[in-house]
């Protein structure tokens, strides 16, 4: 079946997205991280589609989704999902698994939190929800800029979304890096070249304390829902630190963890064994799931 790329009005605003599938099959939505987007998808969509409904969009200012200047849009969490929120509401899905990844996740969870009785399993690919999972190194400036944003701290932050960064993104923990495709950092840091683009990107690192927060009502959701997970991670990720996955089995004790010798963006490098595990799992969770209200 063929991968369809859309793109729909919410609130104003494009929202580009990838869709594959029949849709009369259980509906999985794929939420990228940053720098990237959902190109991130694009082998692993073809691996779903045959026995899923596959939706993958863009986050506004990611990818080919409308990018506003921030004179012009409140770039915070709570609107990138209203977004995301929006666009499945258009297309009429009313219960689905979510695969989060990065910045995918505070949406993912955000979504969870607002309609707990829509989500019918998670696949956290390296998505944070634990405070396990910071590792200082790479946070720590990101938490200064949080509590004093100064313009000083917002060019340094900027830096992260360099091109080499962006490689490093990429390539870091991986065993062997000759096999991750430089496409996606150098779509990635062409896109975030744009005008006002950057800006976008290190006003949203500026509120990733805003995830933090939440982080207390994520786990009760977990406790109370007991929803099917599966943790995929590339353990020596240095940005969500593989503590972060082993943590979700503390308040979801069937959680199955994972960990694969890989980085940031396993789908880059470890695509055949991270994708055959979230096929048998989403054909298990999605075949007998019964949502515990």
């Amino acid at each position: 079946m063929p991968v369809h790329y859309r793109n729909t009005d919410v609130e104003g605003l494009n929202v580009f997205y990838r869709e594959a599938g029949d849709p009369s099959e259980p509906t999985v939505v794929l939420l990228h991280g940053a720098p990237t987007s959902s190109f991130m998808f694009r082998n692993l969509i073809p691996m779903l589609e045959g026995r899923f409904h596959v939706i993958a969009p863009d986050l506004i200012g990611y990818g080919h989704s409308a990018a506003p200047s921030v004179e012009e849009f409140q770039y915070d969490f709570d609107s990138l999902t209203r977004y995301v929120d929006g666009l499945l509401e258009q297309l009429g899905v009313q219960r689905y698994a979510i695969y989060v990844q990065d910045y995918g996740a505070p949406v993912g969870w955000r979504l969870a939190l607002n309609h707990p009785e829509r989500i019918s399993a998670i696949i956290t690919q390296n998505g944070n929800g634990y405070e396990d999972g910071f590792d200082d190194a790479f946070w720590g400036p990101v938490w200064d800029f949080n509590a004093n944003p100064t313009p000083e701290k917002a060019a340094a932050i900027g830096e992260v979304l360099g091109l080499e960064a962006m490689k490093w993104q990429y390539t870091h923990g991986v065993p062997d890096p000759s096999v991750v495709s430089p496409d996606g950092w150098t779509q990635d840091f062409a896109l975030i070249s744009r005008p006002g683009v950057l800006d976008a990107h290190v006003a949203l690192l500026g509120k990733y304390t805003t995830n933090r927060d939440l982080y207390p009502r994520l786990h009760e959701y977990f406790r109370d829902s007991q929803v099917p997970l599966l943790a995929v991670w590339g353990k020596n990720d240095l940005i969500f630190i593989h503590p972060g996955a082993t943590a979700f089995a503390r308040d979801l004790p069937n959680a199955e963890i994972h960990l694969l010798d890989g980085g940031h963006f396993l789908l880059e490098s470890h695509l055949q064994e991270a994708g055959g595990l979230i096929l048998d799992f989403l054909s298990r969770a999605l075949s007998t799931r019964v949502f515990q209200a």
